[in-house]
């Protein structure tokens, strides 16, 4: 079995779980994809497995390339191709299809996609900086301060946080828990934020990483009367 899919967000709203609490959760249409290809280490040297998103795509929007890549394969006109881990043994072959029902409720996964861009920003916005004193004429509200010293390092190092290109980068969310599963839809409903903006590309992959366990953090023992 493949152990992600591809998808594209499509929005964020509010569902009541079995308990009755009331959950913010996206919405992410997966699938359905098509087994492309599939990698093993003979051939390729590591073992993957090439999937492709099936959605409508425009006449001119692939090259003969990928035609006869995907007419070896079988499979319909894909313009959106990821590689994914299968489980050991799986037996897969070009033109399976892979849909939502990888997943089921409770499920963690990981969720990969580009975040939204915001462009230029200052180190407040960009790294979360306090600032400066905002009274008494200070003239120094949200500049950075000093970036290194004149006598040593008498440079700037490496990887100084700095003013720059915010956002649009590649993001995983870890341990997001799947609430609803709608195959016939081929829509999942992911508890909380995932990256990117509406129609954005997205990875939904089986969590590798458990979360760690919850530390219990015992009540205060009630204060002793003092005798009178």
């Amino acid at each position: 079995m493949v152990n992600a899919i591809i998808g594209r967000k499509v929005e964020m709203a509010q569902v009541f779980d079995a308990e009755g609490n009331l959950v913010p959760v996206t919405a992410v249409r997966v699938g359905p994809c098509v087994v492309l290809q599939v990698k093993d280490k003979k051939t390729d040297r590591y073992e993957a497995v090439q999937i492709g998103l099936v959605e409508r795509v425009g006449k001119h929007a692939l090259g003969k390339p990928e035609e006869g890549h995907l007419k070896k394969a079988g499979a319909p006109r894909c313009r959106v191709l990821r590689e994914v881990r299968a489980d050991a043994g799986a037996a897969l072959n070009p033109g399976d299809r892979v849909t939502a029902a990888i997943f089921k409720e409770g499920d963690l996964v990981d969720v990969t996609g580009w975040s939204k861009g915001k462009g230029f920003q200052g180190v407040v916005r960009r790294h979360h900086f306090g600032g400066g004193a905002a009274t008494h004429g200070s003239m120094f509200h949200r500049a950075p301060g000093s970036i290194g010293g004149s006598s040593y390092p008498s440079r700037v190092w490496p990887n100084q946080r700095a003013p720059g290109q915010m956002g649009n980068r590649k993001a995983t969310v870890k341990n997001l828990r799947v609430i609803r599963v709608d195959a016939e839809n081929n829509l999942i409903l992911i508890e909380g934020a995932v990256p990117g903006h509406r129609n954005t590309t997205l990875v939904v992959r089986r969590a590798t990483t458990p979360p760690p366990p919850r530390k219990i953090v015992e009540s205060a023992k009630p204060k002793k009367e003092k005798k009178k």
